[in-house]
């Protein structure tokens, strides 16, 4: 199928989920310039650019969650707490039989689960509201307040609490909407359209500091790294290890049934971003304490994302937790009975638990690979060196990062995938009217020909 602009806007259908779609995210993004109540926005855009290193550890969060921890918006959180929520419950529905046995129940069952995810969502925000008061708004600044709102900062926390928790749960059912009404899904699109509004910021970042010679060279490097990135991306996203399945044959009276040979799929990347987003969270950790201790060290060593003791521990986190995500997910036991329920079996492989052992291997190997690739395009701009001071390493950082180019990379070709059966589904339905309209004609014209 052709997926051009053109096609796209052609079908009324499509051509309104797409309007839809991005009057949806215009809301968000919308949402990053209403300030907090009591809060003077003018004085709050200038103290994001002074932040120090906790305005380094709220970068790679808002990379990966489409907010903007550092400024003082309703919007501030994005979707971290909701994405917090839905890892915390895709865990427990795993380890928890009670959860498993809801969770399998089918559509009330994901229903119910979903429910659960958003009345955890209202606590996990109002816990995390707290980076916002702690980071933004609790300042030697006296003017990013107005008068009277210090004399009553118990009070204020309570309502910011508030505000922010509406705010998040206001961007949780713009990402329903869009998944229902629009092209994609809505919380993946959210976090799209998050990082790519830095891009702007971040080149004018890039501009302001002069090119010379050096700023060039160093420019046309890292865009060559990071379309490299992109095609590397690209290929790990649509790899997969397909193990071939053959189907018994069953013979019913004169007729032979089954023996076809098919392919189980297994995404080379199975844990998709989730590894590098856990990591992240845990390395904030020592960093906020250092920046708490005033720990020069700590601060150094994981505050700016770059140097051997970041880039050694973000590895072997990614390691970790690309084998604990994986084995959470995947249910090797589970898959060899299903096979061996419907007849199935792995050529050279008995049913059962020789199945179930052939399919853990497989998928060990499998991860440790998907696991090389993520460590790699995680850290690659860490490795890469600029020489033009901090302002620049936070644009290679946080913008244009191998984190950044896994999420918009993935979610862009979910969406092309998803334009792509729109438009099938369009011509499919068009062909069986035609069919039917010719079959109806040629009936007629039998008719009057009798």
């Amino acid at each position: 199928m052709n997926l051009s602009i053109t096609n796209l806007f052609k079908v009324p259908d499509i051509r309104n989920k797409i309007l839809v779609t991005l009057g949806l995210l215009l809301v968000y993004r919308i949402g990053f310039f209403i300030p907090l109540p009591g809060v003077n926005f003018a004085e709050s855009l200038k103290q994001i650019q002074n932040l120090g290193g906790v305005g380094k550890l709220f970068g790679m969060m808002n990379v990966l969650t489409g907010g903007s921890l550092q400024s003082a918006t309703i919007f501030s959180l994005g979707v971290m707490p909701y994405i917090s929520a839905s890892i915390i419950f895709s865990l427990l529905s795993k380890a928890i039989p009670a959860l498993e046995k809801i969770a399998k129940e089918g559509q009330s069952g994901q229903r119910k689960i979903n429910q659960y995810t958003r009345l955890a969502t209202v606590g996990i925000c109002l816990v995390q509201s707290w980076f916002v008061i702690l980071g933004a708004l609790r300042t030697n600044n006296q003017e990013l307040l107005h008068a009277g709102v210090r004399d009553w900062f118990g009070l204020y926390c309570i309502v910011v609490m508030v505000a922010l928790t509406a705010g998040t749960m206001f961007i949780m059912w713009l990402g329903e909407q869009i998944t229902e009404h629009g092209v994609g899904n809505g919380v993946s699109l959210i976090i799209m359209a998050g990082i790519v509004s830095n891009l702007y910021p971040s080149l004018a970042v890039y501009f302001d500091l002069g090119m010379d010679r050096t700023a060039w060279q160093n420019l046309l490097m890292f865009m060559l790294a990071w379309g490299v990135a992109v095609v590397a991306v690209v290929y790990m996203t649509k790899a997969q290890r397909r193990i071939p399945i053959q189907q018994a044959k069953h013979t019913r009276g004169k007729q032979v049934y089954g023996g076809e040979r098919h392919f189980l799929p297994f995404k080379l990347n199975q844990a998709n971003v989730m590894p590098i987003i856990f990591g992240s969270a845990l390395l904030m950790i020592p960093a906020m304490i250092g920046t708490a201790l005033h720990s020069t060290w700590l601060e150094q060593a994981f505050g700016g994302q770059r140097g051997f003791w970041f880039v050694t521990s973000f590895t072997v986190l990614i390691y970790f937790f690309a084998f604990f995500w994986t084995s959470m997910m995947f249910q090797p036991n589970e898959i060899a009975k299903n096979l061996q329920e419907n007849g199935s079996f792995v050529p050279g492989i008995r049913p059962g638990k020789p199945t179930a052992e052939f399919l853990e291997q497989t998928m060990v190997r499998i991860t440790l690979a998907g696991a090389t690739f993520l460590a790699v395009v995680a850290v690659f701009p860490s490795l890469i060196g600029s020489g033009r001071g901090g302002s620049l390493d936070q644009v290679l950082i946080y913008f244009m990062s191998g984190t950044s180019i896994l999420i918009v990379v993935g979610v862009a070709l979910d969406m092309v995938e998803k334009l792509n059966a729109l438009l099938v589904m369009r011509n499919y339905e068009g062909f069986l009217n035609n069919t039917g309209d010719s079959a109806n004609a040629s009936s007629g014209w039998g008719r009057r020909s009798s």
